[in-house]
């Protein structure tokens, strides 16, 4: 299976849906954004860089395989590393890029993203954390 994402200031919702990933598959590859991919998107880099969000996935004991994800090009990974199926949370129901692969949704963990965490820490795009 494979799920991607910013991982930006890694939480329990990040670390939810990893392992209701896990308990689905025998092998799980994670994607991880590259920083300008987040800028692209986002318009803002993240606040933790990109091979410090990778070191902290690899450490993951629910994580077999780390890649980067440079683009949003889904299919490409999926025949690249051929995938089975894909998890994101349900936030994603309907927006999510069409693959040939399954899909599966896990519900958002209430109250916790990285927005969150940076709106309590009162971290904004231009602040030095």
């Amino acid at each position: 299976m494979y799920t991607s994402g910013c991982f930006d200031i890694f939480h329990q919702g990040h670390l939810n849906i990893l392992k209701k990933t896990k308990e689905l598959c025998d092998y799980l590859i994670v994607g991880v954004s590259t920083d300008e991919l987040i800028i692209k998107s986002k318009g803002r880099p993240p606040i933790i860089p990109f091979d410090e969000r990778i070191s902290i996935l690899e450490a993951n004991r629910f994580v077999d395989e780390v890649i980067p994800q440079v683009d949003k090009n889904k299919q490409d990974i999926v025949d690249q590393y051929n995938i089975d199926a894909i998890s994101v949370g349900s936030d994603w129901k309907g927006k999510y890029p069409a693959v040939t692969c399954e899909m599966v949704y896990f519900d958002y963990t209430p109250n916790v993203s990285s927005t969150v965490l940076k709106q309590k820490l009162n971290i904004t795009p231009n602040s030095k954390a």
